[in-house]
């Protein structure tokens, strides 16, 4: 199984993304790494995750999630890191 945000390979630990946020009436759940979740929610409000539904090519977009997604592509499926929050 691969991450839905990265596409790396799932290590021990999967969490499951709403990409249409719960609280805003989202069911369907996609892999991924808790790195990668971690990065979703940092960067992004739940109201422009609604405006984005499933919409990856929007979400790989952003110049904060494809910076994030070029130094992730090297490493293991089990890494982890803090995440930083957007500021602004």
């Amino acid at each position: 199984m691969r991450c839905w945000l990265c596409e790396r390979p799932l290590g021990r630990r999967i969490e499951w993304h709403h990409p249409l946020p719960k609280a805003k009436g989202g069911r369907e759940t996609m892999p991924v790494h808790p790195i990668c979740h971690r990065a979703i929610h940092a960067n992004f409000s739940n109201g422009q995750l609604q405006r984005m539904g499933d919409d990856l090519t929007a979400l790989r977009g952003d110049p904060t999630i494809a910076a994030f997604l070029r130094w992730v592509a090297g490493k293991s499926p089990d890494f982890h890191a803090p995440t930083k929050r957007r500021r602004g």
